[in-house]
């Protein structure tokens, strides 16, 4: 394929790339959630180095696409929110994973740019 060829919808690179989880911080706290049963909110947000709104918008948007489980409860006397992935949030992520890989693969196959 030249770069005067047309490319079709069913031809793009990015097609199947998920744009709620695609984004940067959601893909971030997929990725980490997905590594552990559940994760504490504290815990994403220093180790993401996001504010607790910032944080809480991006938790919100998962949650409504149905790729998160938010829980509330306390440890000890202090209230706590807990993150864990879904089942479909677990496929979103690695369905994202192999479109990211797929892109890779046609990047790499177009060749070295310096040549």
């Amino acid at each position: 394929m030249n770069s005067e060829s047309a490319i079709s919808p069913e031809d793009s690179p990015t097609k199947d790339i998920d744009e709620i989880v695609h984004q940067r911080v959601r893909l971030g706290l997929l990725t980490i959630a997905n590594e552990a049963r559940r994760v504490e909110f504290r815990f994403l947000q220093d180790s993401m180095d996001l504010t607790a709104g910032n944080l809480s918008q991006h938790i919100r948007v998962l949650e409504e696409a149905g790729l998160i489980r938010v829980i509330k409860g306390t440890q000890g006397r202090r209230p706590r929110t807990w993150v864990s992935v879904t089942k479909a949030g677990r496929q979103a992520l690695h369905d994202e994973v192999a479109s990211l890989k797929a892109l890779i693969h046609r990047v790499e196959r177009a060749g070295d740019p310096t040549t």
